[in-house]
């Protein structure tokens, strides 16, 4: 049996998630401490995830970035685990964390999200994210694409997360549409400038990335669809930047 000796805080942002949250909190049941930032959600997240014994603190939405680095300032474990409503830790998973904060050998490790869609886990659309940080002034950074601030590039856990991604693919489409809002802004409050090259290039570029670079070909129709929808979250953002800069908003 494992030994533990060191303990471990689990957060986890939310702002309507009655579907997810329930499976997320019971999936990282073997955790010292669960804290869910809530964004004032209006259906049952709140009742879901004191029902289940867990913490709760509300603050109102600005960015990922400041919402992480809210929450951090409550957990009280030696090391925290930074979970989605749409994920899950499967048991080997569990017990790779346990064994890995145990040992202690590095300050942070990132683990594989392989993504969720059409019924199947693409394992070749997948992204290596830093979620298990020693809690010693953790940091996040940026407001579009929050970055933990680390000191070199951590190690890779071995098992995966499971992570539901995209209900289907309207869903997929709508979070991307919803992302390129929210990454146009940034970018024009920033004073970038968005330009039809940029508008038609950038797009290509992402899929031919995509498809062939992360061989996102190898995942079959599923790989085809998320290659094409990435591409147009990239078009989508530009075309936003210029209805911004022209006031069309």
């Amino acid at each position: 049996m494992l030994i533990r000796s060191r303990k471990l805080s689990v957060i986890i942002l939310t702002f309507n998630e009655e579907s997810y949250i329930g499976d997320a909190i019971q999936s990282v049941a073997f955790a010292d401490e669960i804290i869910v930032l809530d964004s004032h959600s209006t259906d049952l997240t709140a009742k879901i995830v004191l029902d289940l014994g867990a913490k709760i603190i509300f603050r109102k939405f600005d960015n990922y970035c400041n919402q992480r680095n809210h929450a951090i300032g409550s957990a009280t474990g030696d090391w925290v685990l930074f979970l989605d409503a749409d994920e899950r830790v499967s048991d080997k998973l569990k017990n790779e964390i346990l064994e890995t904060i145990n040992l202690n050998k590095s300050d942070a490790y990132r683990i594989w999200f392989p993504h969720f869609f059409m019924d199947r886990f693409l394992f070749h659309y997948t992204d290596k994210v830093t979620r298990l940080i020693k809690n010693d002034n953790i940091r996040f950074e940026n407001e579009v694409h929050e970055k933990l601030v680390l000191k070199s590039k951590p190690p890779v856990l071995k098992n995966y997360m499971i992570h539901y991604t995209y209900k289907d693919l309207s869903h997929f489409i709508s979070k991307k549409d919803k992302y390129a809002w929210f990454q146009a802004k940034i970018s024009v409050k920033k004073g970038k400038n968005a330009t039809l090259f940029l508008l038609f290039f950038k797009p290509l570029y992402r899929f031919f990335h995509t498809y062939f670079i992360k061989r996102v070909c190898l995942d079959g129709v599923p790989g085809l669809a998320a290659a094409s929808i990435d591409a147009y979250g990239v078009f989508s953002r530009y075309a936003k930047m210029i209805l911004l800069e022209k006031n069309l908003e």
